[in-house]
């Protein structure tokens, strides 16, 4: 019984080593690159990054992805401390969006965001007016994503190349001060009993149909 318990505990050390995320300590001598942090070099690199990024330091990343980020920006509304704001922040910066904005109570809950808000930039708007006023002076049409009456289907809409996708609260989705100021909304095509997502789906929806039409530019 004592072997056994000996092998099945090496099984479990070795299986959590190989599911482990990441690289260990970099062997010496150590690249000589600014870039490079020197606390990750020497105790591994654990974070959730591709493998382009190990051992970069938080502002060299930043630094790189701002060289290339994408035309979109998105918008949240928060009134009520919506939970799904940190997968959206995550799904944006998988995605590369310019920016995500948080329009209402400036406090949300980073815990889907798994630390990338970090690596995005977050900015916070109090009211839709400000957000409105900001986008105007941006030069930047704010596109509604909601299954709202005399929206158009997200599926064959011209999205346009520099824009700010807007999601409303989860439940009541787009406040109407948010939905009057849109100039396009757009509804995703539903099939089942549900007639809606939640808003960090929503949102992983229209970011990803702008990367197709934009970044990747695959047809409708």
């Amino acid at each position: 019984m004592r072997a056994r318990s000996d092998t099945l505990a090496g099984v479990e050390d070795a299986q959590q080593v190989e599911d482990e995320v990441g690289v260990g300590p970099h062997p010496q001598p150590w690249p000589d690159d600014p870039r490079l942090d020197p606390e990750l070099l020497a105790h591994g690199d654990r974070r959730n990054v591709v493998d382009a990024y190990r051992y970069w330091s938080v502002e060299a990343i930043v630094a790189d992805l701002d060289t290339r980020r994408h035309g979109f920006h998105v918008a949240v509304e928060n009134w009520k401390h919506d939970l799904n704001i940190g997968t959206v922040v995550r799904t944006a910066n998988a995605f590369l969006a310019a920016e995500v904005h948080i329009v209402g109570n400036r406090r949300w809950n980073r815990r889907g965001a798994m630390v990338t808000d970090r690596y995005q930039h977050v900015r916070h708007h109090p009211t839709v007016d400000d957000l409105v006023a900001w986008a105007a002076a941006e030069d930047l049409p704010l596109v509604g994503i909601d299954n709202l009456p005399g929206s158009v289907p997200l599926e064959t809409a011209e999205l346009p190349r520099r824009c700010v996708l807007v999601l409303g609260q989860e439940g009541p989705g787009l406040s109407p001060a948010m939905h009057e100021a849109c100039g396009l909304v757009c509804s995703i095509a539903m099939f089942g009993s549900t007639r809606s997502v939640n808003a960090s789906v929503a949102a992983a929806v229209a970011m990803h149909t702008w990367v197709r039409r934009h970044a990747l530019g695959l047809p409708s």
